[in-house]
């Protein structure tokens, strides 16, 4: 059932430019693994490159925008580099991220090459 937009309160402009970035940010499966391991706690960097399973290179450039956005910290113990999530509501957008699977749009998403979706 689809639900008229006059039924529902409109997102405040402010917000939707905080989401959309937000979104961006999280946008990518290598981010997305990352802060999956991270939910359980703060993680040396060789544990987010097994749970990510890519290589070192990609996993230290995806915490760099991770950081770069306010998502993640990380502290140094010696040579051991460890992260751990500061943004408290990405456990949210897991979740969200997790309940919300939809086929539908899946499919659909296969079949339009990403050059022809808006903000690419």
């Amino acid at each position: 059932m689809v639900v008229p937009v006059t039924s529902r309160t409109l997102i405040d402009e402010t917000v939707l430019g905080r989401a959309s970035r937000v979104i961006r940010v999280l946008g990518h499966p290598v981010r997305l693994r990352i802060l999956e391991a991270l939910e359980g706690g703060e993680r040396h960097v060789s544990e987010l490159v097994t749970a990510a399973g890519v290589s070192q290179a990609a996993v230290s450039q995806q915490l760099g925008i991770l950081r770069a956005n306010g998502i993640v910290d990380h502290r140094r113990e010696g040579a051991r580099v460890y992260y751990r999530i500061i943004e408290p509501k990405v456990s949210r957008i897991l979740d969200c991220i997790r309940d919300c699977d939809v086929p539908e749009l899946v499919e659909v998403a296969a079949t339009v090459p990403l050059r022809l979706l808006p903000g690419r």
